[in-house]
């Protein structure tokens, strides 16, 4: 009984280890539609090394989305990152930023 209540407590907890993120990428939401990477680099820049600026354009129009992925070097580079810049005010907008998510979740 014993071996049992703990392989399925180690179970859940490799679960809950798997799902969550441990990525040094983050997801920003609600830019401007003219935002530009080099902008979105300059601004996060502040809080780590980035490794790469993703701004997500329309195929047809190759304008931006209006949202971006930022990659820093490290995860907490990326925590500073959501801490500093979440519900903040840039260019006029109020942005969203949180940890990007695999397509699978």
């Amino acid at each position: 009984m014993w071996r049992s209540a703990l392989s399925s407590s180690n179970l859940s907890f490799y679960s809950k280890l798997l799902n969550r993120c441990f990525c040094s990428e983050i997801f920003v939401s609600r830019l401007s539609h003219y935002t530009t990477e080099e902008e979105l680099r300059k601004t996060f820049s502040k809080f780590g090394k980035i490794k790469e600026v993703r701004l997500v354009r329309d195929n047809k129009t190759r304008r931006p989305k209006g949202f971006a992925f930022v990659r820093f070097e490290s995860d907490a580079d990326a925590e500073r990152a959501i801490k500093g810049m979440d519900k903040r005010i840039v260019g006029s907008r109020l942005i969203f930023v949180e940890m990007a998510k695999s397509k699978s979740n």
